[in-house]
């Protein structure tokens, strides 16, 4: 079946992760975080995933903002910063403002005048989401916004992806999913999900079951991927 719907991963798909970290290091007086910011971000991103799976494992699902907190803290006090209350909050504050991919304002507009229905499906808390969307200044490219809160269970959870289908009454095969994380889209092409892995990084292929049906290196050519399919 032709893609009729092309749903996105908020964070380090649409949304630049490190920009947080990133511009908190160049402000003034950051000596220490300048020195540091990339590993930081880095790790604060890669505890706030882990500790998603760990509480979707675990059935001790907590809002998305509690995480991201946590992974934050682990991530402060792993690079000698965890003393720095000022910086902690700065950090948070930009995380609700993080800028969006250059390229991903021109892609939804393209998809969006080839009359495609375009979401987010994310872990993000749906306020979260809201102030990312506006800060990006997204808001009239998306036709919903779709967070895991109403499930109160993270990704990869089969029953995550199904929001998908639920809202755009559609087959699965009917969906290009896009996601940063080669995990997530390598779930998602299990649940049926036609899916492309944005590899801005260069990592392997994650060792599932399923793998993803394309890889590229950010999202310009998503319009043609989801003209061809």
């Amino acid at each position: 079946m032709p893609i009729k719907t092309v749903v996105f991963d908020a964070y380090g798909t649409l949304f630049d992760v490190a920009a947080a970290a990133r511009t908190a290091a160049y402000e003034a007086n950051r000596s220490k975080l300048s020195a540091c910011w990339q590993k930081l971000a880095n790790d604060w991103r890669l505890k706030q995933l882990q500790y998603t799976w760990l509480r979707a494992i675990t059935d001790a699902h907590d809002d998305f903002w509690n995480v991201t907190q946590d992974g934050l803290d682990w991530a402060l006090e792993n690079n000698g910063l965890n003393g720095d209350t000022a910086l902690r909050a700065r950090l948070l504050q930009l995380y609700w403002e993080l800028a969006a991919y250059p390229e991903a304002p021109q892609m939804l507009k393209t998809l969006k005048k080839a009359k495609l229905n375009t979401a987010i499906l994310s872990n993000g808390s749906p306020k979260m989401l809201v102030g990312a969307i506006q800060s990006a200044g997204l808001s009239n490219l998306l036709d919903d916004v779709l967070s895991v809160e109403e499930l109160q269970v993270f990704k990869p959870h089969k029953t995550v992806y199904n929001l998908v289908i639920k809202r755009f009454k559609c087959e699965p095969s009917e969906v290009l999913f896009v996601s940063s994380n080669g995990w997530d889209a390598a779930a998602a092409a299990g649940f049926g999900f036609y899916t492309t892995w944005v590899n801005r990084t260069s990592e392997p292929m994650d060792r599932l079951p399923w793998k993803p049906h394309q890889v590229l290196s950010n999202l310009i050519t998503i319009p043609d991927i989801a003209a061809v399919n």
